[in-house]
């Protein structure tokens, strides 16, 4: 039986889009593949809200996140972190060499403030700061907007995004945040198979990266930039061009069919079916302002077996998460991003209710 995913990434893909995906190939350096990358540039620049400069990589997340904390640290890096993802960064600076201190909260479910930010950068220390937007092992949505704010007291700061779960599932303003690398996947909120990761890129993070040695090859933002500008949005690696493809299609479908408004408006909705549900039979784990629109999730309170009901909610055609890292058992996770409806969101939590007259 075929699962029906409310796990945060990959998600449910339309049939469209899987159709899509199967497009016979064409020259990844002829015109008709520039006109594919151009047209796709375009779209995407209105869901992130920006004017930035977007680069595409045949890789997950964590390949530009790397590229942009690697590329972009001209002396040291302050990692904000409020769960597994964040410290994810921190690690990939460390590994990369990068100068790297990671700040993180005291408890699972705490946001970074501005206050932290700004006590941080008012050493003088950091020229980059990263930021987890949403927290998947958490649910938490970081005050993205006010840290912005304090970011911007420091013009020599670059703010590094991680907008993986969170882009074009939820209002994010690249510009008027001041974001210099804002960094998605196609597997979360988009609603693609997981391989392709997109992010909207600063001149100000550009004329930095320019400025750091040994950013590798593959992906050196730098390059990837200059090939955009300067090659008719060609690469200097081969695309994965099926999810070409279905990204064009899916950008048609998000902004003229469903439309951004609309598209925002239904995670909403499907947030607050989701946790007026949990504070009913269990309890959010983050603070009501800083609880993500994306996925919830959920103390375990009542002590159930989540493996036991993971293997209830597959005989009904549903999967949904377990906690992450620390927090396996003593949280589930339900996301609700992408295409997902409400319908499917009210039918998912009656089948966990019927899990929990049994149990």
């Amino acid at each position: 039986m075929r699962k029906r995913l409310f796990i945060p990434g990959p998600v449910d893909v339309r049939e469209e889009v899987l159709k899509n995906m199967g497009t016979q190939m064409i020259s990844h350096r002829g015109k008709e593949a520039s006109a594919l990358q151009k047209r796709m540039h375009d779209k995407i620049q209105q869901v992130f809200h920006t004017k930035n400069l977007i680069v595409f990589s045949t890789s997950s997340g964590s390949g530009l996140m790397e590229s942009s904390i690697k590329c972009c640290t001209a002396k040291r890096v302050a990692v904000f972190s409020v769960g597994s993802f964040g410290d994810r960064w921190a690690n990939m600076g460390v590994s990369n060499g990068v100068p790297t201190d990671c700040f993180t909260v005291a408890n699972p479910g705490d946001a970074t403030t501005p206050d932290a930010v700004d006590k941080a950068l008012a050493t003088g220390k950091y020229d980059v700061v990263t930021i987890t937007h949403n927290e998947t092992s958490s649910g938490v949505m970081n005050p993205l907007g006010e840290i912005s704010k304090v970011v911007k007291k420091y013009p020599d700061v670059l703010l590094l995004v991680d907008a993986v779960s969170s882009m074009g599932g939820t209002y994010l303003p690249v510009d008027e945040w001041g974001i210099d690398v804002c960094i998605t996947s196609t597997q979360k909120c988009l609603g693609l198979p997981p391989g392709l990761s997109i992010a909207s890129v600063s001149e100000k993070a550009y004329n930095r990266a320019k400025t750091v040695k040994n950013r590798g090859y593959y992906l050196d933002l730098v390059q990837l930039y200059d090939f955009v500008v300067k090659k008719d949005h060609q690469y200097h690696a081969t695309p994965s061009l099926a999810h070409y493809f279905a990204l064009d299609a899916q950008l048609d479908y998000i902004l003229n069919v469903e439309g951004l408004e609309n598209r925002y408006k239904r995670h909403e909705q499907m947030a607050k079916c989701v946790r007026d549900w949990a504070n009913k039979n269990f309890e959010v784990l983050p603070a009501p302002e800083y609880r993500s629109n994306t996925l919830t999730v959920i103390k375990n309170t009542k002590n159930i077996n989540v493996g036991d009901l993971n293997k209830f909610l597959a005989e009904k055609g549903f999967l949904i998460a377990n906690g992450y890292g620390d927090l396996k058992d003593k949280t589930f996770r339900i996301a609700h991003m992408a295409d997902t409806t409400m319908e499917t969101v009210k039918e998912l939590l009656g089948c966990i209710d019927e899990f929990l007259k049994k149990n």
